[in-house]
């Protein structure tokens, strides 16, 4: 279901069927990033683990399906003057990538 801001809310689904977590996202790729960004970083992302990230969109029988990884990368220089100004205080951050596997449909249970 879209949010008023046009977002959505994707459940992270377990492979028991559980819902631990929520993240939302205007596309389902947005929330499967910030799903990814929670993964345990490898030190590169060759060397990263990949993991599948299945998220359900809220209000519907709809699973999309991920492949996820995680990497440390060291945080980027920036300008007092930017936004970003924060990053400084930072050595490495976490990044991540995802590629869409499908798109499952629940049985009625």
């Amino acid at each position: 279901m879209v949010r008023e801001d046009g977002k959505r809310n994707f459940a992270l689904r377990e492979e028991d069927g559980s819902e631990p977590s929520e993240f939302s996202g205007n596309m389902p790729r947005q929330a499967a990033l910030k799903a990814a960004r929670t993964l345990e970083p490898g030190p590169s992302e060759e060397e990263a683990e990949r993991t599948t990230i299945r998220l359900r969109e809220k209000g519907t029988e709809k699973v999309h399906e991920y492949e996820g990884w995680a990497w440390k990368a060291s945080a980027p220089e920036v300008d007092e003057a930017d936004d970003d100004f924060w990053l400084n205080d930072l050595d490495d951050i976490t990044k991540a990538n995802v590629s869409k596997q499908g798109i499952e449909y629940l049985d009625d249970e």
